[in-house]
Order: C-alpha cells, then structure tokens, then sequence
C-alpha cells in the first residue's frame, strides 16, 4: 500500500510502475477504485498461485456493493474521498478478521494442514552413533499443496491464511513416536531444531537439518521386527506427536500439538531385501581362545538399498544359530560372526563382508533327534549338499565391540532373522568311479528269507575321483562310507545296491590341473553289497551284452552316500550326499559264448542209479576268462541237449576265482524221462551214443525258477540264457587230461581166427563202479564199408573201473567180402578197423541200449 493516502487500494490495469509517475492528481482520482470488468474472479471462484491477485479478488467481492453504489453519482473532490476511507477501513477489518480467524480457528487450520501438507524425504544419512542414539542428517522437501484439500471452504481459508502469513518458523522441538497396536508405546523419539518454511500454496522449502534420534522402549521394537520377520505383520499404524511453538513474522502463534497417524501396508511394508553370495570360503584357522584350529567362513553379500538412505553400520557380533530338533526347542549356536564396517549409501549396491568361526560342535548339534537318524548338523548339511536352500538364523551377539554403542546391541541381540542358506549341488561332481577286483556272491540257502544274505551280493575295491567345491580349502578325510545306490542301463532302473554298514575309507586329496579345482581320491573296500534286481527285463539285457556282446557297457550309478569325514572340528558324518557316476563293466566272455571254459570231468562217481536215472558226482576243472570271481553257495542248473531237459547239476560253496579252476565238486543228474520226456529219452540215447563213439558234441546249460534259493525272478531271467559248452571229456582213471583227444571206449581188438572169436580193451571212466554189458550186436568194416565179421553176443560181462579186457565174443565172418581177405593178410600183424553195432549197457539199475560206431580201431590178427 502506497504512502499517499490519495492512492487507490487496487489500481486499474494500468498500474504505475513508479511511484514518482507523472499522472495528474486528477487522472487518479477519475481512475474507478474497482474495475466492473466481467472478467473480475468472484470470491468463489478457483484461487490461483498469485497473492495479489487473490486479495484483488477477495477485496473486489467486499466492495462491490459500495462501487455499484457510489460509482454513476457526480461528486466533488472531496466528496469522493470519504467514501474510499470507508472502504480502506472496512477492508482492513474484513482483513484482520479473517487473518484472525484463519490462525485462531483450530479446527480448519487442523484440517487445512493435514491435508494440505506434503513432506518430501531426498536424502536420510546417518551422520554418527553417540551413546544413546543416533544423529541423523535429514533433508526433504516442504511443501503446502491445496489441491489435496477436499473441502472448498477449508481449502481457501487456508490457502488465503497461509498467502498472509507466507512464513512459519517453529522452535526446537522432540517428536515421539508411538505404536497404537502394540499398547502405545513409544518406539522412538526426534529431536528437530528450529524450523522456517513457506506455508504459501505450491512454495516448496528445502530443508536440511540434524537430528539426534533416541531408541524407545526396545523390547517393542524386538517385538515389531520379529512380527515382521515372521510375516504376521500385514500393516503397520505409526503415529506421530509434537508440541511445536510456532511464530509467523514477529506475531507468535504458540504451542501447537501436533499429531500425525500413518499407515503402512502392502507394497509400503519393506521388505526383507534379496542378497546375493558372491563369495563363499571355509578355511582352518587358529582360535587362540581354546588353543586349537577351528573352521572360518568368509562370505561376502551383495544386496541392494532401494531408499534414499545413507549411513555407515559399525563392526558388530553375531550368532550363527541353527533349528533345532523340534521347532518349539531353542536354536542351536553353530557359529559366531562379525561383519566389518558397511557404508551405506542411497539406492546403490551394498557390500557386506561376514566372517564366521566354528570353534566346536556343540552336543545338541551332533545328537541325533529323538526318533530318527539324523541330528540337526545333519539335517543342515543334507539340505546344502543336495543343493536345497535351508535355513540359519542370525542374532546379534549380546557381547559388543568396543565401538558399538550399547543400545545398538541391546536392540540386535533381541532380534533373530531366519536367512535363507543356499544349498551347493554336489551333481557331477564324481569324475571317476571305478570298480576293481569285482566278486559275485550267489543267495545263501540257509539264509532267512528276505535278508541280505539271500540276495546276490557284490564285493570289490571302488576308487572315485571326486571335484571338491572351490569353497573347501580345508584339509578332510574320508574314513567310512555306506551308501543306498540304483543301478540303471541306459536310463532305465536295473536294481538297487544297499550297503548299509559303514565300510572302511581312506582318500588323499589331489592338487588341481589344467585350472580345474582341486580333487578328492577316496578308496574303498566293499564286501557283501546286496544286489536287489528291481527290472528283469533290464538285467536280462545287461546280461545278454555281457555275455554274448564281447564288449564293456557302462552301468549308471545314482547314489545316496554317507561319508564319515576327519576334520579339524572333528569327525562329521555327511548323509545322504548325492553321487551320480558310470561303472564300466567288463563283459563275462569276448563274444565266444563259454568256448573258453574248457571244462574237464574227473573222479567220477556213481551215487545211486534207479532203471532211467543216474546220481553223479565229479570233480570238474576249468578256466574263469574273465575278471571277475565269484561266490556259489548254491545253484541248479539244467543240462540240456536239442532243446530237452535230460539232467541237471549242482554246486555248492563253490569260489570262482581267476583263471584256472580245479577240483570243483558237482553233483548231477541224468533223468531225461522225468524231466523231459520220452521225446528228451531219445535225446538224451542219441546224445550218449555221439559222445561214446567220439562225435563233437555239445551240452546247453540253463537257469530256471529254482536255481538260486529265494531269487525265481533271478532265475527265471537267467533262463533266457542257453549257454552251450562242449561235452566235457571223461577220461579213465590214471590218463593224461588231453582236451583235443576224442573219447575211444574200446581200445584195442585182437582177432582168431581159427577159433572165429575176437576180444576188445575196453576203457571205462567210472573209477568207482563197474559197468555191465548186457548185449552186443555189431559188426567190424574195413576202409568203413567193407565188412570184416559180426558180433551177436547176449551174455552180460562186466567192465570194471579203468583199463580192462573183454571175454573173447564169437564173430561171424564175412568170407566173400574184401574185409575177411585184408584179415587174413594181416596174420600175424596189425591193421585199422571200424565197428558199428548197438550195446545194452547197465549200470546197477540204469539201463540203456545205445548205438556205437568207431573208427581206426587198432587191430592184431592172430591165428
């Protein structure tokens, strides 16, 4: 307002710009006090951002009445004067009242300011810890927006007061802050400094200031954060207190009370931010406290503070914790940490560096659970090396570092957060496994069904070359492994081998090659390791290749491995590790079949002979070509030839080693009409009449469903085998084994002729018993088609064990054939001949008719 009461309290448009201007006296006093403009904003129109122009229109809307009254009348100068005075006035009352009633209306200013304010945070920084608290650096941005008001009157009374007071200033002040839901009770309090800001609508303040924060009552700050942590807290109500005088200019408004309610929920709640491990090392180190070595973990996380938020957290002290065996039990200390000092700074990348020491394991960790196998090291290690995340709860230490204030670490160690472990996938980890020195063990049938002994086992020496993580650089050793494996072919499940008592270990760790890491040789002995065939089909096919293929094929093993492990904590058992690995396995023959048994017949022995029927025992010698040996507690095996059954033999306790065999019992049967048949009768007289006049022949030995005691499935896959061998030779008692030489049962024959007889050398093989020959019918040829004689002779005479001679038989000549002429030339001399004929032959009650044919039989004619 100008100092010259002559001027106007609103000009015209056309404002001085000095107040020195050169207009008349008498242009000012023509000049309207108010412009009729239609365009003059009313009183209840929208308020812009322009001060002036709002007391313009609030001024306009008071004196309207007084311009349209006193605005058309002709009046001297100084009739016009009084008026304005009156209008200056009035407005000026009209003014102090609304300013009046502006700051002195609590509950619209109350409402105005609720609604209208706006508080920017850009930048919150921790600036030091001192004793009791924290002084934090705060700068956000103030500002009024009315656009946020609701109500109409509200927002222009206050947008209209706030023109007027343009600057607020508060003094020092303390805001406590409180937590309804949880009793009211104080969580922390501010100190704030005194404060100027612009009240004026759309005005922002920048504000940067210290404030020293002080922790409340910390037992409810544990219980908040744990509600957090466990996910009970969906939202969270703060509010907000303060007694704040307040002064605008040099007119002080008081003491106000100011309280503010804030509600957290959804996207606002943080939450627990996500970390990476970006380095993860476990090392022996020296722990002065108990005199010996223990085991450190350096860790190094990454994780991300999205908030505009900057401090620096001092070095402090954890406790690594565990779960333990129940859920409602206490947590388990496994270690104790320390971070170092982590700067903070807004909406970057924070580098948290951890290093942990197990100086011991704790009883309650190694014990194992009530009713189970596993104690909760093993639970937490079961999960790690299966690549499963667990999880470890960390809290604060109660002891501090000398640098940590005190209520810092009464507030941490009130608090347990669950962190997520990842796990470490020990998949392909195995670079080689082999199998060495394999032995077999067949059921024992005297063993209680369904235990391991009456499942085929398997014994040998493993070697596996395992990778160990970058993350162990730490001396182990493997002591004892046990160990649940499956056994596939070509991705399908053969069977499971259960070792399930500890077997002794050693390993030795090997440096790393060509960059890759470093290894573990672990050596390991197995014995008896049931084998339990779970797909016949697949064995059958494993079988069939080791067998007939002539080549090595590859088992696939997927393990779950139990290995005791020597550390510097001690021994540890890590259960249920995953091995997954190849067996390489040797074929049982080269693709010859069981050519290369090269079986020999000994010392046989006749046990008991019914009329169609024999019990036999001998003692059998061959050769193993293969690497693999054996335990036979006992298998049946039939003896067949041309697709009939005719007998079958049996062995019992039986090792089968390497190489050469020798002095295998095995006890057999000849029973073709029994187990086979008339059809296989024939066969089987056929069968021995080739294998006495010397032809190549060959037997088929086959399983069935009771050749090993408790395994018919066994048994019966391996029946889809036919193995075929040559007829073993049987030699007579005192000969040379030779395995070229054909069997010859008559030796020698010395022909007479004046008395027409002829007797034979006979060989039997049977060293125990004696054979008798019922009948003979046959006759001699020379060069194979020209007969010499024939033989008819019905009188039973016997032919003990070995080398013996016949009784001289009655022959009949032949005196018009060439054979008969070659006889009597040889007078004196020896000659080659043939025989054919048919024998009855019995042997105690057995009793057969067979048919024989010889060729280059030696031969003295005598007179």
């Amino acid at each position: 307002m100008s100092d010259n009461p002559t001027s106007p309290l609103l000009g015209s448009t056309e404002r001085p710009t000095s107040k020195h201007s050169n207009n008349s006296r008498h242009s000012y006093e023509d000049t309207p006090l108010l412009s009729r403009s239609d365009d003059a904003p009313r009183y209840d129109a929208s308020i812009d951002n322009d001060g002036e122009d709002e007391l313009a229109s609030l001024a306009a809307s008071s004196l309207r009445s007084l311009q349209n009254e006193n605005g058309s009348s002709k009046q001297g100068k100084d009739g016009r004067r009084w008026p304005t005075i009156a209008a200056v006035s009035v407005l000026g009352l009209v003014a102090i009242a609304i300013i009046i009633g502006a700051f002195f209306a609590p509950a619209v200013v109350e409402e105005y300011t609720k609604e209208a304010l706006v508080i920017e945070p850009t930048s919150l920084s921790i600036d030091s810890f001192t004793k009791t608290g924290v002084k934090a650096r705060i700068q956000a941005n103030f500002k009024m927006d009315a656009s946020r008001v609701k109500n109409n009157n509200v927002r222009n009374i206050g947008r209209f007061g706030t023109w007027i007071a343009r600057e607020i200033e508060s003094k020092a002040s303390a805001v406590e802050v409180y937590l309804p839901e949880y009793g009211n009770v104080l969580v922390g309090t501010a100190a704030v400094p005194p404060i100027k800001v612009d009240i004026r609508n759309g005005h922002i303040t920048g504000l940067d200031f210290l404030s020293t924060l002080q922790p409340g009552n910390i037992e409810a700050i544990r219980q908040v954060a744990n509600d957090w942590l466990d996910g009970r807290l969906d939202k969270v109500r703060v509010m907000g207190k303060a007694n704040v005088g307040l002064k605008t200019g040099f007119i002080s408004l008081g003491i106000q009370s100011i309280s503010k309610s804030l509600v957290f929920e959804g996207d606002n709640l943080p939450a627990i931010p996500k970390y990476n491990i970006t380095k993860l090392n476990f090392k022996e180190v020296p722990v002065p406290s108990i005199g010996r070595r223990g085991m450190e973990a350096d860790a190094s996380i990454s994780l991300v503070n999205r908030f505009p938020v900057k401090f620096t957290i001092p070095p402090l002290n954890f406790d690594i914790l565990v779960q333990s065996c129940a859920a409602a039990d206490p947590y388990i200390q496994l270690a104790n940490a320390t971070t170092e000092r982590i700067d903070v700074e807004p909406k970057s990348v924070v580098k948290v560096d951890v290093s942990g020491v197990v100086d011991q394991l704790s009883q309650p960790l190694v014990q194992n659970c009530t009713g189970s196998n596993s104690s909760p090291l093993d639970l937490l290690l079961g999960k790690y090396v299966k690549g499963r995340d667990s999880t470890v709860y960390v809290r604060g230490s109660s002891t501090s570092n000398d640098n940590t204030p005190d209520w810092i670490t009464k507030i941490i160690s009130s608090i347990t957060v669950p962190v997520p472990f990842p796990g470490h996938t020990f998949d392909n980890v195995i670079k080689n496994f082999s199998l060495t020195d394999t032995h077999f063990s067949l059921p024992d049938p005297d063993a209680e069904p369904g235990s391991d002994d009456a499942k085929p086992q398997v014994s040998g020496k493993i070697i596996v070359i395992a990778g160990l993580p970058k993350e162990m650089n730490f001396g182990i050793n493997v002591t004892a492994v046990k160990s649940t494996a499956s056994v596939k072919y070509h991705g399908k499940k053969l069977g499971d081998l259960n070792l399930q008592t500890w077997q002794g270990a050693d390993s030795e760790r090997l440096d790393p090659e060509d960059g890759e890491g470093a290894s573990i040789k672990i050596n390991s002995e197995i014995k008896n390791v049931p084998l339990t065939v779970t797909n016949d089909e697949v064995f059958a096919r494993v079988l069939q290749s080791l067998i007939f293929g002539g080549s090595s094929l590859v088992l696939e093993i997927e393990a779950l491995v139990d290995v005791k492990v020597a550390t510097v904590l001690g021994e540890l058992v890590v259960k249920k590790m995953p091995a997954n690995g190849v067996v390489p396995v040797k074929p049982i023959s080269t693709g010859g079949g069981f050519s290369k048994l090269e079986p020999q017949v000994g010392d046989l022995r006749i046990l008991s002979t019914s009329q169609t029927s024999m019990q036999f025992e001998a003692h059998v010698n061959y050769t193993n070509p293969t690497e693999y040996t054996a335990f036979v507690p006992f298998v049946n095996i039939h003896v067949l030839n041309n697709g009939s059954v005719l007998g079958d033999a049996t062995a019992q306790n039986v090792t089968v080693v390497k190489g050469n065999n020798t002095g295998i019992i095995v006890r057999a049967s000849w029973d073709p009409t029994k187990l086979g048949g008339p059809k296989a009768q024939e066969i089987g007289r056929e069968l021995l009449s080739q294998y006495i006049s010397g032809y190549n022949t060959t037997l088929t030995f086959k399983t069935h469903e009771d050749s090993i005691p408790f395994q018919p499935s066994l048994g019966k896959t391996l029946s889809r085998f036919e193995v075929k061998i040559p007829t073993p030779r049987i030699h007579a008692p005192g000969d040379t084994p030779d395995k070229d030489q054909k069997p010859h049962f008559i030796d020698n024959a010395v022909f007479h002729l004046f008395s027409s007889t002829a007797e034979f050398g006979l060989i039997s093989p049977l060293q125990y018993s004696t054979i008798f020959i019922e009948n003979i019918n046959a006759t001699a040829f020379y060069n194979h088609t020209e007969p010499i004689g024939h033989i008819d002779y019905d009188l039973p005479f016997k032919v003990p064990p070995g080398r013996s001679t016949s009784p001289r038989l009655p022959v009949d000549w032949s005196f018009d054939s060439v054979g008969y002429d070659k006889i009597r030339e040889a007078l004196g001399g020896d000659l080659k001949l043939d025989a054919r004929g048919t024998v009855k032959v019995k042997l105690e009650h057995w009793v057969e008719t067979i048919w024989y044919a010889g060729s280059g039989i030696g031969a003295s004619v005598r007179i």
